[in-house]
């Protein structure tokens, strides 16, 4: 297996992360219960006559792309990878619309068109005049991750992957979770009640088996389960870091998915009073919001703190020193499903 290395993100989420020079600055924690990302200048990124015809999700989507590609140094990428949950809420709930209102006749066929979850690669891709592999996978809060398994995979085979994972809101579909308690209802600040803060974002990395002097770190491995014992998570994790010839003491950071939700964030407790007790702890779904595939924001925190080798106090859970971060593992699920782990460590 050849290396494979982060040389480019790009970000847009809740806060405002799309410039790559800063980290964290000005971010503050979300203070309502749905929040939409901080939008980007689309003009700097897309022509203004197709802004106007795409979806939130995917100006966000191509914008986060082509900000990961401009930091590697690449121009065209030999694959591209996305993951995503929902796929375009926005025009899916246009088009369902649409036809409840013209009684399923005389319809326009731009909204179901562009409510594919592939629209984001392929709009990419289109903008890029890039005809090489581009798929998408869509596995609910482990999109990303599977995203990133093909990666590593492709890595192998071509020089340069890009890869993401990209959610947006919908407002018809957020009122639904909103109904069965998936979002939270009251102050946010709150973590012990029922539900989330939910979010969108869109977040792409630049990968190489190839080192630069700008790359943040090197992705190592990652894992994911659907359903498993939530008591057997410690076993599951302690038995992926023997896989990568890893004990626990070696884990200089571990970045944890808690969302505040009270009913799903004894998974993490868990592990945090457990096994990880002694380890540095952080935490991102208070800066970012919940989404499908939130952990690519997690993975650029992540990223970002091994170039930096910093931890901000924003997204520390815990006291614990460390005075140099080499390894870092990522750890998130979604109400007691879709477990993922991933490894990455500095270079």
């Amino acid at each position: 297996m050849k290396h494979c290395y982060i040389n480019g993100i790009g970000c847009v989420s809740a806060q405002n992360t799309t410039d790559y020079q800063t980290f964290l600055d000005g971010c503050t924690e979300l203070q309502k219960n749905v929040v939409k990302v901080f939008k980007p200048n689309y003009r700097d990124f897309i022509k203004p006559a197709m802004i106007r015809r795409m979806a939130a999700g995917v100006k966000n989507g191509v914008v986060a792309a082509n900000i990961a590609l401009k930091e590697a140094n690449i121009e065209k990428p030999d694959a591209i990878i996305t993951g995503t949950g929902m796929g375009c809420m926005v025009d899916s709930e246009k088009f369902l619309k649409t036809i409840l209102d013209n009684d399923e006749q005389f319809l326009t066929p731009t909204a179901f068109i562009q409510s594919t979850h592939n629209t984001v690669g392929g709009q990419v891709a289109l903008g890029l005049k890039c005809k090489a592999y581009n798929v998408t996978y869509v596995h609910d809060a482990t999109s990303f991750e599977s995203s990133l398994i093909d990666a590593l995979l492709m890595i192998n085979e071509e020089d340069n992957v890009l890869v993401g994972g990209i959610d947006e809101i919908g407002e018809h579909t957020t009122n639904m979770f909103k109904l069965i308690g998936y979002v939270k209802a009251d102050d946010v600040i709150n973590t012990n009640t029922q539900g989330a803060v939910f979010s969108e974002g869109a977040q792409f990395f630049s990968l190489s088996n190839k080192k630069n002097s700008n790359s943040y770190a090197e992705l190592v491995d990652v894992a994911i389960f659907d359903t498993i014992n939530t008591a057997l998570v410690p076993n599951k994790l302690i038995d992926f870091l023997k896989e990568n010839n890893l004990n626990i003491e070696d884990i200089d950071l571990v970045v944890l998915g808690n969302n505040g939700d009270v009913n799903y964030d004894n998974i993490y407790k868990n592990l945090q009073n457990g096994i990880l007790k002694n380890t540095a702890q952080a935490y991102y779904k208070h800066l970012s919001g919940e989404y499908n595939t939130a952990s690519a924001f997690g993975l650029w925190l992540a990223a970002n703190i091994c170039k930096q080798q910093t931890i901000p106090k924003i997204v520390q859970l815990n006291n614990k020193v460390t005075n140099s971060i080499n390894n870092v593992l990522l750890y998130n699920q979604y109400r007691g499903k879709n477990h993922s782990f991933t490894l990455i460590k500095s270079c």
